[in-house]
């Protein structure tokens, strides 16, 4: 099977290089596609360092249209979703969340933080079908219309699919893992704005996917 990862990325130059390096030493995954959402930083061009697709928005249209145009940007069968900000990422942590998919145990796949720092272990904990760490096969992502709607409602409509169709979906422990919050990126004022779209978008992603 054929696997791209796909990496949706609005102003992570800081942390983005770091998931990149683990990547780029992972055999199974043939291709690594970078989609840089209207960052304002330097993060397209710590992607492109690394040799790999880098897809520029002009503007922020976000998450749900980051990972639509990877996924047109893409040639994988199974696709693996990963943060830009993850801090602590391995490849162990990258295969464990491959390998269901690949050997044909799980049409998805879902990361749960354990172990990193309280405040994202106890967020997957309460909400574990935010979690934007997924192997996915990519026909299940095509099942879903308007995915560039969805924001960071995303990984809501995908979970919420799995449950209406009866996908095989396996969660996957992610130890020593964190990402960096909302209110440490941008403070806490726009944070907390930023949290608040956050939420908007996750009811957006529950509507695309009707019970």
């Amino acid at each position: 099977m054929f696997v791209s990862a796909i990496v949706p990325a609005y102003n992570e130059g800081r942390t983005i290089a770091g998931v990149l390096k683990t990547l780029k030493d992972i055999e199974v995954i043939n291709e690594i596609v970078v989609v840089s959402d209207g960052s304002k930083d330097n993060t397209a061009d710590v992607a492109e360092s690394f040799g790999v697709k880098v897809i520029r928005h002009a503007k922020n249209r976000g998450k749900g249209s980051a990972i639509k145009t990877g996924l047109e940007n893409s040639s994988g069968d199974i696709i693996l979703m990963l943060d830009a900000d993850l801090i602590g990422l391995t490849s162990n942590h990258v295969n464990e969340l491959l390998k269901p998919v690949i050997e044909n145990e799980a049409d998805m796949t879902v990361g749960i933080f354990s172990r990193g720092r309280f405040s994202t272990d106890l967020a997957q904990f309460i909400a574990p079908n935010l979690s934007g760490q997924r192997a996915v096969k990519k026909w299940v992502m095509n099942k879903i219309n308007d995915l560039d709607t969805a924001g960071y409602g995303i990984e809501v409509a995908l979970t919420r699919y799995a449950e209406k169709e009866g996908i095989r979906v396996v969660d996957v422990e992610l130890r020593d893992i964190t990402h960096v919050m909302k209110e440490e990126k941008f403070g806490f004022v726009r944070g907390f704005f930023e949290r608040m779209k956050m939420y908007r978008d996750i009811l957006r992603g529950m509507r695309l996917i009707k019970r």
